[in-house]
C-alpha cells in the first residue's frame, strides 16, 4: 500500500470553504480512481508571517504506485491542483510524498 501527503495553506478565514472545495474535487476524484483506498484531510489554525492560516494535509491511499498514476498522471510526484485553488492557497507544495505503508492501523 502506498500512502499519498500533500500539504497547503489558505487564510483563516477561507479554511472551511476550502475544505468543502477539496472534499468536493479532490477527495472526491481520489474515490473515483480504482485503486485509492480512502483519504483523510487534516485542518490545523496555525500563527505564520502571512497571518493566521489553515494549513492542510490531504492523506490517501493507494494499492499501489500505478494506482497514483491513474489519478496524477505520468509524474505522480506533481500535486495535482483544481481550478479554484489558486483563489484560496496562500502557500502549496508543488509535489507530493509518497511513503510504502509498512504496518497498516488494523494489522
Amino acid at each position: 500500500m502506498i500512502a499519498r501527503i500533500w500539504r497547503g495553506a489558505t487564510r483563516a478565514a477561507d479554511g472551511d470553504t476550502y475544505a468543502e472545495y477539496i472534499d468536493a474535487t479532490g477527495l472526491r476524484a481520489y474515490k473515483a480512481t480504482p485503486g485509492n483506498l480512502g483519504a483523510y484531510m487534516l485542518q490545523r489554525s496555525v500563527d505564520a508571517p502571512e497571518g493566521r492560516l489553515a494549513e492542510f494535509v490531504v492523506l490517501s491511499f493507494w494499492e499501489s504506485m500505478e494506482a497514483v498514476e491513474r489519478f496524477a498522471g505520468a509524474d505522480p510526484t506533481r500535486a495535482v491542483f483544481y481550478p479554484e485553488d489558486d483563489r484560496y492557497l496562500v502557500r502549496r507544495e508543488l509535489t507530493v510524498d509518497h511513503y510504502h505503508v509498512v504496518a497498516p492501523a488494523d494489522g
